[in-house]
């Protein structure tokens, strides 16, 4: 898993846990593209992330546009990380939601680079072994 990929499966796995039903069928869909970036700084790809999450919340709370998937391109600056995401999204207000996410913690953060022939063992059971090579996301809501 590339760590573009991540990002994409990272936003929907959030989207999933919100929702109480499916998206209706009959819901229309759009295209946009939105952007965030963050400078340069040692957890970088952490704070991207945690940028891309809120962003994709602040959609859906405030612009009512619930992202439906993305096709996301991260791209390295000197001085910046920049997110470019190709989104298909619904209009909020056709979503049922069971939970309310208020804000994408920093705390217990994991966004890393596991390498070819490296395990990762998960401290939760339902959450299967991951082996390298790819990328790997905990993320912590407060809700």
């Amino acid at each position: 898993m590339t760590r573009a990929r991540l990002f994409e499966e990272t936003a929907l796995g959030m989207q999933s846990y919100l929702l109480a039903a499916p998206i209706p069928k009959d819901a229309i869909h759009h295209s946009a593209v939105w952007t965030v970036h963050v400078p340069a700084h040692d957890d970088s790809s952490g704070l991207l992330l945690v940028k891309w999450l809120e962003e994709v919340l602040f959609m859906d709370e405030v612009e009512e546009k619930w992202l439906v998937d993305s096709a996301v391109k991260i791209q390295e600056h000197e001085k910046a990380l920049h997110l470019e995401a190709q989104v298909r999204w619904v209009e909020s207000n056709c979503i049922e939601k069971e939970v309310e996410i208020k804000a994408v913690t920093r705390q217990d953060l994991v966004v890393t680079e596991i390498d070819y022939g490296e395990t990762l063992h998960s401290p939760w059971s339902e959450v299967p072994t991951f082996e390298g090579p790819g990328w790997y996301s905990d993320v912590v809501f407060d809700i």
